[in-house]
């Protein structure tokens, strides 16, 4: 259950964090997948830790509500992936050359699965309760805009890779309400932020 896990995640990447800096491992730059980027954030001063769990717990009971979805991992890279979305599908993460995963409705990723399979394609359903980062969350961006808007977000103090746009997270995006609800549903550009 995601209203669960993402608090969960949030707190065991945050604790894992401050255990190395307390060895005296302190980071020059990070980075983190979907919610790991609220533990880089918050890491990094834009926002309270107070205010990062009132985000996520948000964020994960927004996403809880929404009705239920599938992810799949497709072997291929993006600009292979594209032509298979059509208007039911998205590209929700990009996590390497050639590893991508979709999302969408339950049926859709079905479709696609056997597609590619008939293709000799290997693919992988992940074990998530919904479409992360798809249309499907469309619903929620609003009303999780209006949670990040009661948070004092401040320029990051230690440099951070953004999800949304693959390299160095700007003050003016970490600072914007629009950032995290665009964060919410646009692909993760994991493998780019990667490659910076």
């Amino acid at each position: 259950q995601t209203a669960i896990t993402q608090p969960a995640l949030f707190a065991i990447e945050y604790a894992l964090a401050k255990l190395w800096m307390s060895w005296g491992v302190h980071p020059k730059g990070m980075i983190g997948h979907s919610i790991g980027e609220y533990v880089a954030a918050c890491l990094a001063g834009v926002f309270s830790l107070e205010d990062a769990l009132l985000l996520v717990a948000s964020r994960g009971k927004l996403m809880q509500q929404m009705p239920g979805g599938s992810m799949l991992a497709v072997p291929l890279p993006e600009h292979q992936v594209q032509p298979f979305l059509g208007n039911k599908l998205d590209l929700a993460v990009i996590n390497g050359a050639s590893a991508s995963v979709v999302s969408g409705t339950n049926d859709a990723v079905d479709e696609l699965q056997q597609k590619l399979v008939e293709k000799g394609i290997e693919c992988r359903r992940l074990h998530t309760s919904h479409a992360f980062h798809s249309r499907m969350m469309e619903p929620i961006l609003e009303p999780f805009l209006e949670v990040v808007k009661k948070v004092n977000l401040k320029a990051p103090k230690i440099p951070y890779l953004s999800n949304v746009t693959g390299t160095w997270i700007t003050a003016m995006e970490a600072t914007n309400p629009s950032y995290y609800a665009q964060h919410l549903r646009q692909t993760v550009r994991f493998a780019e932020g990667l490659q910076q």
